[in-house]
């Protein structure tokens, strides 16, 4: 069985400060005064960063919506169909088990949390590793689901085997089956994203991949990610 871990890749980018800079004061037909370091690249000036801080607070999003983010993410399904929900402003196209049949991975978290008291969803602190088995058997949980996770990828090489459509035969793939995506859209959205998804009540695997995106941010975008995603 394979196994994989969740990551955040950055493919390509358009823009940078002073792309945001330029954007908003076209209205006023001005335009930065950007200085150059020793390395030849460009950085915006004190005059240019109060500018941005006042564009983010003040909700002036289109400037920054005037730039371009593309990321290939691989996540478990059960998180991938949390992030799909970011819809305005972003494209998201999907590895499809429709036309793929090859061996697909699966993600395992390290620890299996608890469910909290005083909520409808979320966790909390982390259950014992024990499973309870009427045949007076104990398991791990982690060893339980990686039992059933195994069972499921043979019944599908199996229907695969057996010349069933890869559409159908995926229906029997569990969510921690791992997918991939290529994630385009501004600056601003994926802010939008961290600023939700780094929330603390967010679920651990998606803030981790806001996390990872907000790693990945190039440092072309240092002033303008630091003032549009608070806590960062």
């Amino acid at each position: 069985m394979k196994i994989a871990k969740q990551s955040v890749e950055l493919i390509d980018f358009m823009g940078d400060d002073i792309f945001i800079v330029n954007a908003a004061g076209v209205s006023f037909v001005n335009e930065s005064g950007f200085m150059i370091d020793k390395d030849g690249n460009r950085s915006v000036n004190e005059k240019d960063q109060k500018l941005l801080s006042y564009l983010a607070n003040h909700n002036h999003w289109s400037p920054f919506a005037h730039t371009s983010l593309q990321f290939r993410i691989k996540a478990p399904i059960f998180v991938a169909r949390q992030l799909v929900k970011h819809q305005v402003g972003g494209v998201w196209n999907e590895v499809s088990r429709r036309y793929v049949d090859d061996e697909p991975e699966f993600f395992f978290p390290d620890v299996w949390r608890g469910k909290p008291e005083n909520a409808k969803q979320g966790s909390s602190g982390v259950v014992e590793n024990i499973w309870w088995i009427p045949e007076d058997s104990y398991y791990s949980v982690q060893g339980g689901v990686k039992e059933i996770t195994q069972y499921s990828l043979n019944r599908y090489k199996r229907m695969i085997q057996e010349g069933v459509a890869p559409e159908q035969a995926r229906m029997i793939l569990p969510q921690n089956t791992m997918t991939e995506w290529i994630w385009t859209g501004s600056l601003y959205f994926f802010a939008r994203v961290c600023n939700l998804r780094l929330d603390p009540h967010a679920q651990e695997e998606t803030r981790e991949i806001a996390s990872l995106i907000a790693k990945s941010i190039p440092k072309e975008f240092e002033h303008s990610w630091k003032v549009l995603v608070k806590g960062e």
